[in-house]
């Protein structure tokens, strides 16, 4: 994973609708970069829907929601429909950013060993750094706890 302080790798990546989007098209504004491991299971789907239900928040800050996963962009498009998500999709199958983010790693699942993408989420401020990283996070309280650390009111 990488550390705070360190500048954010820039990426460009399909979104839901198949355009290319960059981080470095939102520099200037704070972006919560979030990446999942997949469109449609539960857990995913909760911190998905958190986001969503918390996303006037992140707006009313001027506040960039991008989450990443391995999924197609037909996926995240009916993944988007489905949940009437308002944020930014986008779609990493060669695993660009999702590698040079660190979150590619080992994972441990009854037993088996995998690689596989580990929920994590990065804070990255107006000039492109990383401000916080948050590794192994849970889907239910990831975006109610950005909220919270962004206001001030934890670390």
């Amino acid at each position: 994973m990488l550390e705070v302080g360190t500048k954010a790798p820039d990426f460009t990546l399909l979104d839901k609708d198949g355009k290319a989007v960059s981080l470095s098209d939102f520099a200037g504004k704070c972006v919560v970069l979030y990446f999942y491991p997949r469109d449609n299971t539960p857990g995913c789907t909760r911190q998905a829907c958190a986001f969503a239900q918390n996303y006037e928040g992140f707006r009313s800050r001027d506040i960039v929601v991008i989450g990443i996963s391995k999924d197609s962009v037909a996926s995240h498009l009916k993944f988007a429909q489905k949940y009437d998500l308002p944020f930014v999709l986008l779609s990493d199958p060669e695993l660009q950013a999702i590698q040079a983010y660190g979150v590619w790693q080992e994972k441990k699942l009854y037993g088996k060993v995998s690689m596989g993408v580990v929920r994590s989420t990065y804070i990255i401020d107006p000039e492109g750094n990383i401000e916080k990283v948050m590794p192994k996070v849970k889907p239910d309280t990831n975006a109610a706890e950005i909220l919270a650390y962004l206001a001030g009111e934890q670390q």
